[in-house]
């Protein structure tokens, strides 16, 4: 029996869409993690990029558990002495609603080449409408 080895330009790419409407942050983030990375194919092979792609809808509707909405920071740093400032979730999504998703997803990919190419197979915006209809995207469900 021989090894099936995928190549990247013979496999056929799939398009979801996610609605992350009422949803818990972790739990979209580690579901869209795993499609961009292929891990639920059956050959999925870990230096290859066999994932699908993956459209995140109602960004800023998306919910935490206990008062982490409160507590969680997200730290940024201008270069410069005391260039540090922190923002809460509640501050980050009036900020840019769509950051939160995209950095939780972003944590939970490798840190390398891989993993910068896999982050840009996924889109994510604010709102319930995307420009991706041509793709004919499925629905995923978390």
């Amino acid at each position: 029996m021989k090894t099936i080895y995928p190549d990247t330009n013979t496999i056929e790419r799939k398009w979801y869409v996610v609605d992350a409407e009422g949803k818990t942050l972790g739990k979209v983030a580690t579901n869209v993690a795993q499609v961009l990375r292929g891990k639920h194919r059956p050959y999925f092979t870990p230096d290859r990029e066999i994932g699908d792609f993956v459209i995140v809808v109602n960004a800023d509707k998306v919910d935490l558990t206990g008062r982490k909405a409160d507590q969680k920071m997200y730290y940024r740093h201008s270069g410069y002495l005391g260039g540090m400032k922190s923002f809460n979730f509640r501050d980050m999504l009036k900020r840019n609603p769509v950051y939160p998703v995209e950095h939780a997803v972003k944590g939970m990919l490798p840190k390398n080449r891989l993993g910068r190419k896999i982050f840009k197979n996924m889109k994510v915006y604010a709102g319930p409408k995307h420009p991706h209809a041509a793709q004919k995207p499925e629905e995923l469900e978390i």
